[in-house]
């Protein structure tokens, strides 16, 4: 190891005689080496650093223009969203509207039907006691009668002999011929 530290160590002790060698003063030849590096990079790396500057700036005008499209594009679907959402909302504000309209009819039919349905059961109800009160009237009168009936045969019967009954039947007999023979 001692061999290569010193063979990098002479470097820097070299006669500056007439031959070739290398200048270990850092301040004189850093200049001229960039120099050089610069012109042959500049002769050299022009064309290709240039194609690679083109190449970026279409790459960035492409993603510019890209860019511009998509953001026309998302304004034109904006745009058509923002109409279509107005259009759902004024539809949805006539829905509710109408909505409201047709809530209200309909119970405003609802509450007409429901005091028509109480009239007629009202109706039907006054009917049905008045039916029944004629007929219970019937029924009452029916007895009153079976009894009265029942009432007059058995004071007739008790009190009409043989007799008297047939000069009843003669008379009402004579009776119905008097009044057919004024009928005819």
């Amino acid at each position: 190891m001692k061999n290569v530290t010193d063979s990098f160590v002479s470097l820097g002790y070299w006669p500056f005689a007439g031959s070739f060698g290398f200048n270990t003063d850092i301040l004189a030849t850093n200049p001229i080496n960039l120099s050089v590096v610069l012109g042959v990079l500049i002769f050299f790396g022009k064309g290709v650093l240039g194609d690679l500057l083109d190449n970026r700036k279409q790459r960035i005008l492409n993603t510019i223009r890209n860019s511009e499209e998509l953001r026309g594009g998302a304004i034109e679907q904006l745009e058509k969203a923002r109409t279509r959402l107005r259009k759902v909302e004024m539809e949805a504000d006539q829905f509710r509207v109408n909505g409201y309209s047709e809530i209200e009819r309909e119970k405003l039919n609802l509450i007409n039907s429901t005091y028509k349905t109480l009239e007629q059961l009202e109706n039907y109800k006054n009917e049905t006691i008045h039916f029944e009160q004629q007929r219970t009237i019937n029924e009452v009168r029916q007895r009153v009668f079976q009894q009265a009936l029942e009432g007059a045969l058995g004071t007739l019967n008790s009190c009409l002999n043989n007799e008297l009954h047939l000069r009843t039947i003669s008379a009402n007999i004579g009776m119905f011929g008097t009044m057919k023979e004024i009928t005819d």
